[in-house]
């Protein structure tokens, strides 16, 4: 797809969302964000969608299917139809959004109106979905029970509007706090997972708190982002006010010191799609979002093992044919992209001028307990979860920071860099594997992250773990934000990246020795 940006913003854009952006201080966000249009709610479940007159919604809120138990082990024979059937409900909550975000004020003024004209339609057509689903399991084996009881979705409220501004502030420091604990759970070895647990706690109490409480002052006033589905000023945070939350694990006798790094660009060529042939192979739009991609070029919803093995890659080593791909970050400056009357793209509330990264690091990690194995060819990983704002934050794991400030993440927040800094957006993969499966029905269970103590669980083996950082010369203050489904808002914790494993066997065989021999080759 053509694009109007490939580098780095020019000076006038960055004169528009500096005039856009904060006056920074020690309390953080003191300013709103220009484009300003319609407020949001925090990141905690909803009450039953009963709301009382007046009281804004912030989005949809709709169980996650593709997550249920029930569907942790689809047979194969069933899979297609089931991911097909699984994208359609995606396309459901999708359409239902729409008309939600048009008619916000008449739901305002009669809360019967969402339950008639957007939920119980909603409703109707995902237990046909559903319905269809369990019939196609049925089919091949044991039909699934209970899924009909996921069809209900609900309205979430929001608190961020005028009298109740102070109550978000509330919320969203509980939010940092909750976030920064998560992050340490799911942190990754790179932050150190007992670091992670300890340092992302103080992430949250100062992330959480000084971008909960400008929020909430500003409640009442901030709104979406352009596109009028977010972010807001509470999703913030100064991260000079963050305290550093960052420690490294470290690597026992008998561990995998070594690393391989490949170079695989920035994604020069501009190869953005909206699919995602992980999550839903076959279907054209199937992330209702855009996503940027490195390494493999025939990356698309309809790609195969076969035609990935066959495709062109921008990586410098030839042998790794992998696909690397996260959402685009989007500056929110009011200039359009090729992609504002598209699907994945201004169609669905993702706006604004697609940033190239200034810099894209992708590194390979041992095990500080262990020696790696080899990964499978074609082994499939998911990192985070593009629906956390919903789902909550317990696959959440992404992490956001600023070039000088590394040793301060963030979870549920995004960065204000200082003048000079740039953002980071750092993912980090699950290291564990199952040794049998490539991918697994829900594309989790067949990878996991290693324990606390580096150590891989319940038969699984230790594999090389890839660890990607991405950043972007973006002007300081907000005024950007990473695509998503459109009921997640553009929540900074929806970031998720993704990865297929194409190495050739020879080039495999090279990254493992080099982990396990201590040493550090590209």
């Amino acid at each position: 797809m053509p694009r109007t940006s490939r580098k780095r913003s020019t000076l006038a854009n960055r004169a528009i969302v500096a005039s856009a952006a904060l006056l920074l201080g020690g309390g953080g966000l003191v300013a709103v964000n220009v484009y300003a249009s319609a407020g949001e709610g925090d990141s905690h479940r909803s009450a039953p969608r009963t709301q009382n007159a007046g009281q804004w919604m912030s989005t949809i809120d709709c169980p996650d299917v593709a997550t249920q138990d029930q569907l942790t082990n689809v047979p194969d024979a069933a899979r297609p139809e089931v991911d097909r059937n699984l994208a359609l409900i995606d396309s459901q909550i999708t359409e239902a959004y729409k008309r939600f975000a048009d008619e916000k004020a008449q739901i305002q003024r009669d809360p019967g109106f969402a339950d008639n004209a957007i939920l119980n339609p909603l409703k109707d057509k995902r237990a046909a979905t559903l319905e269809r689903i369990a019939l196609s399991i049925g089919r091949v084996a044991e039909r699934p029970q209970g899924l009909e009881g996921l069809a209900p979705c609900t309205l979430r409220a929001q608190d961020g509007q005028g009298q109740n501004g102070g109550q978000q502030g509330q919320n969203g420091g509980q939010q940092g706090q909750n976030g920064g604990q998560g992050d340490g759970q799911n942190g990754g070895q790179d932050q150190g997972q007992d670091g992670g647990q300890n340092g992302g706690q103080g992430d949250g109490q100062n992330g959480g708190q000084d971008g909960g409480q400008d929020g909430g002052q500003n409640g009442g006033q901030n709104g979406g982002g352009q596109a009028g589905n977010g972010p807001e000023a509470s999703d913030f945070v100064d991260i000079t006010t963050v305290q550093p939350n960052v420690k490294k694990a470290r690597t026992a006798r008998g561990g995998s010191k070594g690393t391989f790094s490949t170079n695989c660009g920035v994604n020069e060529a501009g190869k953005f799609n909206s699919d995602n042939v992980i999550v839903a192979p076959g279907v054209s739009n199937g992330a209702h979002h855009m996503h940027d991609y490195v390494g493999n070029q025939a990356n698309d919803a309809f790609a195969t093992d076969d035609s990935l093995a066959a495709g062109e890659t921008s990586c410098r080593n030839q042998g790794d044919k992998s696909t690397y791909y996260w959402p685009v970050l989007r500056l929110q400056n009011g200039q359009d992209e090729a992609d504002a009357n598209a699907d994945g793209g201004g169609k669905e509330g993702n706006v604004g001028e697609i940033q190239t990264p200034s810099q894209v690091t992708l590194t390979f990690a041992g095990s500080p307990k262990s020696k790696v194995t080899a990964m499978p060819r074609f082994l499939r990983i998911i990192t985070g979860d593009a629906k956390a704002f919903t789902n909550g934050d317990a696959n959440a794991n992404a992490s956001w920071s600023c070039t000088g400030f590394e040793d301060r993440q963030l979870k549920d927040k995004y960065p204000i860099c200082p003048e000079g800094s740039q953002v980071v957006r750092s993912f980090t993969f699950q290291s564990c594997w199952d040794g049998q499966n490539a991918d697994s029905a829900n594309h989790r269970t067949h990878v996991a992250f290693a324990d606390q103590n580096g150590r891989c669980q319940n038969g699984f083996k230790a594999i090389p773990q890839l660890k990607q950082r991405v950043v972007y010369d973006v002007p300081p203050g907000p005024g950007f934000a990473v695509d998503s489904f459109p009921e997640q808002l553009h929540k900074p914790v929806t970031d998720h990246g993704d990865f297929i494993n194409v190495f050739d066997d020879n080039l495999m065989k090279k990254v493992v020795n080099c982990i396990n021999g201590g040493r550090k080759c590209r």
